[in-house]
């Protein structure tokens, strides 16, 4: 990035960023087409490493795996800043046709991770260009979020990640498709779900197809509990309560002419109480167990919690909340964004430090733009709008 750019008199701008866009197009689509999964980030912190470090950051690596940390001290402040991104791809086939389409068969960017390491390295290059804070700045690039449990945000956690780099606050963003780009969307509070897995194996006899009596079927088994699942959020949980069990997965057999002996059925669980995560967790145990043992087979159940709630504190939204009304006006700014119920692993992060996750309008979803489908895309047109919130944010905060 070139150096030409006068020192700015206020808080960064979403213009004075403009001048970057084309280069953090390339750094996004650079990382778009190399995509690297959970815990395999390597050759993405490199890059990220070197950037940092050309840049003028000491970079710490090797924090919960492939994690690392740059941080930028400006003179003699006291206060402490941590903004997150993280860093890794889904095991999706790319189907957007785009030329900066994944390299790696199998392999692609299908959450814009890509586009939150490029927000936040645009904002790295700007604060150390022009050096507008007091205090010090630690940049963390997470491995692992996709995981959904012993992921990238826990490892680096319990890898003593605030014991290291202290931080009075911590900070995420996080990108929405169905939002008009560039729109910021905040809460206070409980902002996303917890979310549980669970992997379930209905044990039984198998058996020749034309013989079923001989058998003991687990298939059956399993579609009956699939069916049974349907209950507990309608006739177990609050109404006034969110709370969501789906069933993604559903495997047994290969055969026609075979009943086998054992299906799979995989479970993910989203709540936002520790009551109503306890019941969901005795509920659907007890429905698996209760129907295949009405089948005649036996369940097996590993019941995996995951990520805690994002619980959001209230002053740093406040904070976020003027930094965004400041760049894109009051009117893009929604200050009571209803729950998700996706999950996010950088809830451990904020069991550990007071802070927020924002999420970022991406634009339409329509036409299979969502996340974590094979056409989705990051939005290029939020890279300098996030570089941006995230230079102010450091300046308001850090001053």
């Amino acid at each position: 990035m070139t150096d030409t750019l006068a020192r700015p008199a206020a808080y960064t701008r979403i213009d004075q960023l403009l001048p970057y866009e084309q280069e953090l197009v390339a750094i996004r689509r650079h990382l778009h087409q190399h995509p690297e999964l959970a815990f395999a980030e390597h050759g993405t912190s490199d890059f990220i490493a070197g950037k940092l470090q050309e840049w003028g950051y000491e970079v710490t690596r090797g924090i919960g795996g492939t994690g690392l940390v740059g941080t930028l001290r400006v003179g003699e402040g006291v206060r402490r800043l941590g903004i997150r991104a993280d860093m890794d791809a889904l095991p999706i086939q790319e189907a957007t046709g785009a030329e900066h389409a994944s390299c790696v068969p199998g392999r692609m960017h299908a959450c814009g991770h890509d586009g939150h390491m490029t927000m936040l390295l645009g904002a790295a290059r700007y604060l150390a260009r022009h050096r507008r804070i007091k205090g010090t700045l630690h940049l963390i690039f997470q491995p692992a979020e996709e995981r959904g449990f012993d992921s990238g945000g826990k490892a680096m956690v319990e890898d003593g990640l605030f014991e290291r780099f202290p931080c009075d606050a911590v900070y995420a963003m996080h990108n929405h498709p169905g939002v008009p780009q560039g729109r910021f969307m905040l809460r206070s509070g409980a902002f996303m779900a917890a979310g549980d897995r669970v992997f379930v194996q209905i044990i039984g006899v198998g058996g020749h197809a034309a013989r079923p009596h001989l058998a003991v079927d687990p298939l059956v088994a399993a579609a009956a509990i699939v069916t049974a699942l349907q209950t507990v959020v309608a006739r177990n949980a609050d109404p006034s309560e969110p709370a969501v069990v789906t069933v993604g997965r559903l495997r047994a057999g290969d055969a026609l002419n075979v009943i086998p002996d054992h299906a799979e059925i995989g479970i993910s669980v989203r709540s936002f109480s520790p009551a109503m995560r306890a019941l969901l967790k005795q509920r659907i145990c007890a429905l698996i167990e209760g129907v295949a043992q009405g089948h005649g087979c036996r369940a097996e159940i590993d019941y995996v919690e995951g990520y805690p709630v994002v619980v959001n504190d209230a002053e740093a939204v406040q904070l976020a909340a003027e930094v965004a009304t400041d760049l894109v006006g009051a009117d893009a700014v929604d200050h009571d964004f209803p729950p998700l119920m996706g999950s996010e692993d950088f809830a451990y992060m904020l069991q550990r430090c007071p802070g927020a996750l924002v999420r970022i309008g991406n634009g339409p979803a329509e036409g299979g733009r969502g996340l974590h489908n094979p056409k989705y895309d990051f939005n290029d047109a939020n890279l300098p709008y996030g570089a941006a919130f995230w230079s102010q944010l450091a300046e308001r905060f850090l001053n």
